[in-house]
C-alpha cells in the first residue's frame, strides 16, 4: 500500500517556508505555470521549494528567499508536473537503471510496473529481487503484484504468488495494489482464487487494474462492480465511451505493441468527452522506440498534433494518474504541499525538455541526467534460470511410420495473431517434416524453468525467414524457450546456445549465429548498457527481416506464442492449445 510521504517536521517546514518564517531551498522565478487545476497558464508565477516539497507558488517568492536559497531563473518557459507512466511492464529487455536513462529524459519521473514476467520465471523472489533493483534510483517507481497469474489454470505452468506472498509483497511502502486482472473470465464467473485476491487487495485498501479486452454489456459490468476500475485495453472510442460511462478510468496506449492513441483521441474530441478519466500509458517499450520516439512525452505531442488542448494533454500524462491511484495530495500537479517533481519546457507544443526536478532536486539538464545511475548487484540464482538440457535433433523430431501425416498447423495472421490449420507433410526416415515450399516450420516449446525436459514440437505457417532457427527464452507469460526452425539440426543449436548464455533471441543459419541478443537475467532482461541492448534488438529484427520474414516485428512471434489470453491455438511445453475449446490438440492428426 502507497504511503504518504509528509512527515510532521516536513509540513511545520513546508509551512514555515510558505509564510517566510524559514527559507526555501529552491525558488524558481520567471514561471510560465501550466496549472493543471484551473486549466491555465499563468505567467510571471514563482515557485519555493522546501525539501522535497512545494511551499509557496505565487506572484513573488522573495520572502521565502535566504542566504542559502539557489534561485533558477527559468526565463519564462513552461513550468508543468512531470509525467507518470500507469501502466507498464519493464521485466524486459533491460534492467531499471537502463531502461530510465531514455525514460527520464522523456520527463517521466514516476513508473507503475507490473512485473509480470518476472514472477512467471522466478516467483515471490524474483519480485522482490526487482522491486529491490529499483530503489536507490532517480525516478519513483510504484509497483504492483501481478494479478494476471496464472493465465488459465488448466494449462498455465509459470511461478505465480500465493495469496499470503500477496498480502506481504503489499507490506512493502513502494507495492500499491494489484496490476492488471487479465483474464476478466476468472472474475465474471467467481473464480475461488481470482475473488480471494481481490476481496484481499480491497480490504487493504490497495487499488487494483483492469483488463477488459472482449469484455462488454454484463460481463463488464460485472467486472467493475468488483472493483476494478481501470482499463488499458480499448483499442477504439466505442470501448474508452462504454467504460467511461459506467465510471472507469482509461489508459490510453502507446507502446511498444499497440499504438491506440491516433485512433481515440480524434473521436475524444468530436464528442466532447471529459479528458478527466482519462490517462497515458504504455504498456511496454522496447529500447529501440523508446529511443526513437520517447515515452509519455511521446503521447503528449501526438495528442496535441491531434488537436488536444496541451494543458489537458499535460493533465492526462500526470493529474488523472494520480488521481486515479489516490495519490493526489502529493504528486499530480504544481501547488503548495506537493512533491516537487517539475518539467521546465522550451516549447510546450513539442513537449522539449529544459530541466528535470525530482522531489526539488536537478537531476536533468539540457538532455543529461546529472546524478549518476547505479546498477544493482544480480544474485547468482536469478541468471541461471534456462535448464534445458543439451539438446540434440532428436529432440525436434516428429516420429510417424507413414510416408506422409495429416498434422495440426499454428498459422501466423500477424506476429500475435494465431489461427488453427492443417496440412499433409512428407516424412523421411521416421520424421515429419517441415515444408518450405509451403512455409510451414516446426515450432518447439521446452521447459526452461523447471528442468522437468518436458516438450512439444508441432508445426506453424507463415513465418518466411531463410534461416535454419529463431528461438527465445522470453514469451507471454510462461516463459517457454520456443524455437522455430526450417531444420532440427539448427533448432537444436541455437536451443544449446541460449542455454550457454542463460537466455535471450538468437537466429541461426547452417551452424553459424546470424543475430542475437542475451539475456541472462531470469532469460528476460539483459544486464548490459541500454546501447548495446539496441543493438543487439535491432540486428535480430532486422536479420529475419532481411531473410524474408513476412512480420514487421518477428521478435514478437515466439514472445506471444505461447499466450493463452489470446485465440486462437498456442503452443506449451505441456502441448498445443485450442483456446476457444479449452483442449489440447494433438500434432499428428489421428
Amino acid at each position: 500500500m502507497y504511503h504518504v510521504f509528509s512527515t510532521t517536521s516536513s509540513i511545520i517546514e513546508t509551512n514555515a517556508t510558505a509564510t517566510g518564517s524559514i527559507p526555501a531551498d529552491t525558488i524558481l522565478v520567471n514561471c510560465s505555470l501550466v496549472n493543471v487545476y484551473t486549466r491555465e497558464i499563468q505567467e510571471n508565477i514563482q515557485i519555493s521549494i522546501k525539501n522535497d516539497r512545494i511551499a509557496y507558488v505565487g506572484p513573488n517568492a522573495i520572502h521565502t528567499k535566504g542566504k542559502k536559497t539557489t534561485v533558477i531563473d527559468v526565463k519564462n518557459r513552461f513550468v508543468t508536473p512531470s509525467f507518470a507512466d500507469p501502466h507498464i511492464h519493464i521485466d524486459h529487455f533491460t534492467l531499471p537503471s537502463e531502461f530510465i536513462k531514455k525514460s527520464l529524459l522523456c520527463g517521466v519521473t514516476s513508473l507503475f510496473p507490473d512485473s509480470i514476467d518476472i514472477v512467471s520465471v522466478s516467483g515471490f523472489r524474483g519480485f522482490k529481487e526487482f522491486v529491490k533493483q529499483t530503489q536507490n534510483l532517480p525516478m519513483r517507481f510504484f509497483h504492483t503484484v501481478p494479478g494476471g497469474l496464472p493465465v488459465d489454470r488448466k494449462f498455465s505452468h509459470g511461478k505465480t504468488l500465493s495469496l499470503k506472498e500477496e498480502k506481504l509483497a503489499t507490506k512493502n511502502p513502494s507495492v500499491i495494489g494489484l496490476g492488471e486482472v487479465f483474464s476478466w473470465t476468472k472474475v465474471t464467473t467467481r473464480d475461488s482464487h481470482t475473488m480471494k485476491s481481490l476481496i484481499q487487495m480491497h480490504q487493504n485498501n490497495c487499488i487494483i487494474n483492469g483488463h477488459t479486452a472482449g469484455a462488454s454489456g454484463k460481463k463488464l459490468n460485472a467486472y467493475i462492480s468488483s472493483g476494478i476500475f481501470s482499463c488499458h485495453e480499448p483499442i477504439n472510442f466505442e470501448q474508452v465511451l462504454e467504460r467511461l460511462r459506467l465510471g472507469m478510468w482509461i489508459m490510453i496506449r502507446e507502446g511498444s505493441i499497440r499504438r491506440d492513441l491516433k485512433e481515440i483521441i480524434p473521436s475524444v474530441l468530436r464528442h466532447g468527452t471529459y479528458t478527466n478519466r482519462l490517462m497515458f500509458c504504455s504498456d511496454g517499450l522496447d529500447p529501440v522506440e523508446l529511443s526513437t520516439y520517447g515515452h509519455i512525452d511521446h503521447c503528449v505531442r501526438e495528442s496535441i498534433e491531434l488537436g488536444l488542448d496541451p494543458i489537458d494533454a499535460i493533465s492526462m500524462a500526470s493529474k488523472n494518474c494520480f488521481d486515479y491511484y489516490k495519490m493526489n495530495n502529493d504528486f499530480g500537479g504544481i501547488a503548495p504541499g506537493k512533491i516537487a517533481d517539475i518539467l521546465v519546457l522550451d516549447d510546450l507544443q513539442k513537449v522539449k525538455i529544459n530541466k528535470i526536478f525530482l522531489g526539488g532536486k536537478l537531476i536533468s539538464s539540457n538532455g543529461k541526467i546529472l546524478p549518476s545511475i547505479k546498477k544493482s548487484k544480480l544474485p547468482s540464482w536469478i541468471t541461471n534460470t534456462v535448464k534445458t538440457p543439451v539438446l540434440t535433433e532428436n529432440n525436434f523430431m516428429i516420429k510417424s511410420q507413414k510416408n506422409e501425416e495429416n498434422v495440426n498447423v499454428i498459422s501466423m495472421k500477424s506476429e500475435i495473431v494465431t489461427e488453427k490449420s492443417t496440412e499433409h507433410l512428407k516424412t523421411k526416415e521416421d520424421n515429419i517434416l517441415p515444408s518450405l515450399d509451403k512455409d510451414i516450420w516446426k515450432v518447439a516449446a521446452f521447459d526452461r524453468t523447471f528442468g522437468t525436459k518436458k516438450h512439444t514440437v508441432g508445426f506453424l505457417r507463415n513465418f518466411g525467414a531463410e534461416i535454419g532457427a529463431f528461438a527465445s527464452t522470453w514469451s507471454f507469460h510462461e516463459n517457454d524457450l520456443i524455437v522455430i526452425g526450417s531444420n532440427e539440426k539448427d533448432m537444436a543449436v541455437a536451443s544449446n546456445e541460449l542455454r550457454k548464455s542463460q537466455g535471450g533471441m538468437i537466429i541461426v543459419n547452417n551452424g553459424k549465429i546470424l543475430a542475437s541478443m542475451p539475456m541472462a537475467v531470469s532469460g528476460i532482461i539483459s544486464s548490459k548498457p541500454i546501447e548495446t541492448i539496441s543493438k543487439q534488438f535491432l540486428e535480430i529484427n532486422h536479420t529475419l527481416s532481411d531473410k524474408g520474414c513476412k512480420f514487421k516485428k518477428p521478435h514478437l512471434v515466439p514472445v506471444f506464442l505461447p499466450f493463452l489470453a489470446l485465440p486462437d491455438i498456442r503452443i506449451l511445453y505441456s502441448g498445443i492449445v485450442d483456446i476457444k475449446k479449452r483442449e489440447f490438440v494433438p500434432t499428428i492428426i489421428s
